[in-house]
C-alpha cells in the first residue's frame, strides 16, 4: 500500500529534477564559457579593455542603423475595356507564360439582354518582383479604366512566428533528452504526450510562416475584362424561327386551355355557392317588386281611359 501512493509523487519529482537539471547545466556552461572569454581577453591586453569598450560605444553610435526589408503582401486590381475578350485572354496567357506567373481562376460571361457586353474577369499570381512590369503590360492590351494596389506589411506576424517556432523547436529538443533519461513507462507516456503536442504546434507555426512567406513572395492581380462593343447574336434561320413560333404558340394554346380547365373546376366546386348567392339576390328582387308602394293613377289617365 505504501509502495503504490509514493509512486506518482516520485515520478513527478523525477520528472522535476531532470527539467531542472537540464536548464541549469546549460546556463551555468555558458556563464562558464563567457567567463573564460572575458578572462582569457583581459589577461591577453588587460590595458585594452576600457578602450576596447568605449571604442565599441563610439562605433555604435556611428554605425546607422539598417533597417529590415518590409514584407509586404501586395494585392491590384486592373479593369480594361478591349476589343476582343477571347483575344485579350489569350494575349494574357502569353504575359503570365513570360513573367513566369500563374492563372488561378478565370470567369466569363456571354453576352446577355441585361447585360449586352461580353466580360471576363482572370485572377493572375505573379512574382512580387515583377509585378510593376505585369500591371504594365496588361494595362497595353486595351483602355485602362481603373487600376489599384494594396499592401499589407506582415513582417511583425513572420518575426512572432519564427520566434515561436523556434522556442518550440528548442522545447522539443529538451523533451527529446528528458524521454531518453526516463526510465518508468508512466515517465516516458507522459513525455512522450508532452512531445507529441510539441510538434503538432511546430507543424501548424510551419504551415502558417510559410504560407505568409509564399504571400509575400507572389503578388495577386485581379483583371476585369468588357468588351467595347456590345456583341450581337447571328440571326437564326428560318426554319429555327418557324420552329420556335411554333413551340410558342402551342404553349400558348395549352396553358390557355389549362386555364379555362381549371376556371371550370373552381365553378364546379363553388357551385352551390353560386346558387345560394343567385337565389337569394331572386328573392330579394322578388320581395322589392311585391311590397313596392303602387303609383296612384291622376285624373288625366282616367279620362283618357
Amino acid at each position: 500500500m505504501y509502495t503504490s501512493t509514493k509512486l506518482p509523487r516520485t515520478s513527478a519529482l523525477f520528472l522535476s529534477a531532470l527539467l531542472g537539471g537540464v536548464i541549469f547545466t546549460s546556463c551555468a556552461s555558458s556563464e562558464r564559457s563567457i567567463n573564460r572569454q572575458i578572462a582569457a581577453d583581459g589577461a591577453a591586453n588587460p590595458a585594452s579593455a576600457p578602450a576596447s569598450e568605449s571604442s565599441i560605444s563610439q562605433k555604435a553610435e556611428a554605425a546607422p542603423i539598417t533597417r529590415s526589408r518590409p514584407q509586404l503582401i501586395k494585392k491590384a486590381a486592373i479593369s480594361l475595356t478591349v476589343n476582343s475578350v477571347d483575344q485579350t485572354i489569350d494575349a494574357v496567357s502569353q504575359i503570365i507564360n513570360k513573367q513566369q506567373g500563374d492563372l488561378i481562376g478565370l470567369k466569363q460571361q456571354q453576352p446577355k439582354n441585361d447585360n449586352p457586353r461580353y466580360t471576363a474577369t482572370i485572377q493572375l499570381r505573379i512574382p512580387e518582383n515583377l509585378l510593376e512590369s505585369t500591371l504594365e503590360q496588361l494595362a497595353k492590351l486595351g483602355t485602362v479604366e481603373s487600376r489599384n494596389i494594396t499592401a499589407e506589411d506582415v513582417g511583425d506576424r513572420l518575426v512572432d512566428f519564427q520566434a515561436r517556432l523556434t522556442n518550440l523547436q528548442k522545447t522539443e529538443a529538451n523533451l527529446q533528452k528528458i524521454m531518453d533519461r526516463a526510465g518508468s513507462i508512466r515517465d516516458v507516456l507522459s513525455v512522450s504526450q508532452e512531445l507529441s503536442n510539441v510538434r503538432e504546434t511546430i507543424e501548424q507555426i510551419d504551415a502558417q510562416l510559410k504560407n505568409l512567406k509564399n504571400q509575400v513572395a507572389y503578388s495577386t492581380i485581379t483583371l476585369n475584362l468588357e468588351a467595347a462593343v456590345s456583341s450581337t447574336s447571328p440571326q437564326p434561320a428560318f426554319g429555327l424561327q418557324v420552329q420556335e413560333t411554333w413551340k410558342k404558340s402551342t404553349h400558348s394554346l395549352s396553358a390557355f386551355s389549362i386555364g379555362l380547365l381549371k376556371l371550370g373546376i373552381w365553378l364546379i366546386v363553388y357551385s352551390p355557392y353560386l346558387l345560394i348567392f343567385v337565389a337569394l339576390i331572386y328573392g330579394f328582387s322578388r320581395w322589392r317588386r311585391t311590397h313596392s308602394p303602387r303609383l296612384t293613377q291622376t285624373p288625366e289617365s282616367t279620362t283618357s281611359e
